[in-house]
């Protein structure tokens, strides 16, 4: 099995209940074809750097699995068919060597250096 991402960008004025039905519909497109689920991360809204279909801003997810060929192809179709998804790219990183996520930091903490550093 190769290791796959996949970041795809949905509509932001969407409800929960579709953003739950699109999530859904990404996993069991997953589990239907034997691939093995790592996660499924929301980074919430942002500005895209051009207009698409007329929206300035989406709401972008990060997906990370295992999987063959023809489970992206099938993940991609349904991504491509849906209309609340905007765009998406999916990544073959077999090759690649295993990154550490960041983690956000609070903003208490980055002010305290910062106030160390000018005295």
């Amino acid at each position: 099995m190769r290791k796959y991402e996949t970041i795809f960008i949905l509509q932001p004025d969407l409800g929960e209940e579709d953003v739950k039905s699109v999530t859904d519909k990404v996993q069991d497109v997953v589990a239907s074809y034997q691939g093995a689920f790592h996660r499924l991360d929301d980074w919430g809204a942002r500005k895209l750097a051009y207009p698409i279909r007329k929206f300035p801003r989406g709401r972008y997810f990060y997906l990370r699995f295992d999987g063959g060929a023809a489970l992206v192809a099938e993940l991609e179709r349904r991504l491509r068919l849906d209309e609340k998804v905007l765009r998406y790219l999916s990544v073959n990183i077999t090759d690649e060597p295993e990154r550490k996520v960041a983690e956000r930091k609070p903003a208490a903490e980055t002010t305290e250096p910062a106030e160390a550093a000018a005295e």
